[in-house]
């Protein structure tokens, strides 16, 4: 992990250190699913607070600290803010195709998720 050079800097696994089943656990949970659906669709690093999550402030740290500690997101802070950026680049180098992939499976399940079942006769 990298070390914490400052108080409010936070620890992150390097690329070297990213494993696929931290990353496989982080993206199980639906409400960090979402979390990351989120941020790809945006393309920006986005604080915390735009996220509306059905969940507590103290569980929604935790997602978020599974996502960092997963090696999913990068978080640092400005001024006040915590930011968050999905680590793409380093996510396709050890993974290719894996982000795109859960992404794209989780678009159709929400799609489905959102269509009415079709009338029975």
């Amino acid at each position: 992990m990298t070390t914490a050079t400052s108080p409010r800097a936070l620890e992150h696994p390097t690329r070297d250190q990213i494993r696929l089943e931290a990353v496989l656990h982080a993206l199980a949970d639906p409400v960090r699913l979402r979390i990351v659906r989120d941020m790809a669709r945006e393309r920006a690093e986005l604080s915390c607070s735009y996220f509306d999550l059905p969940v507590t402030k103290s569980t929604t740290t935790h997602h978020f600290r599974v996502l960092r500690e997963g090696g999913v997101i990068r978080q640092t802070y400005r001024g006040t803010a915590k930011l968050n950026a999905l680590r793409e680049d380093d996510l396709e180098a050890l993974f290719p195709g894996l982000l795109d992939a859960v992404l794209t499976a989780a678009g159709a399940e929400a799609a489905r998720e959102n269509t009415p079942e079709p009338p029975t006769a």
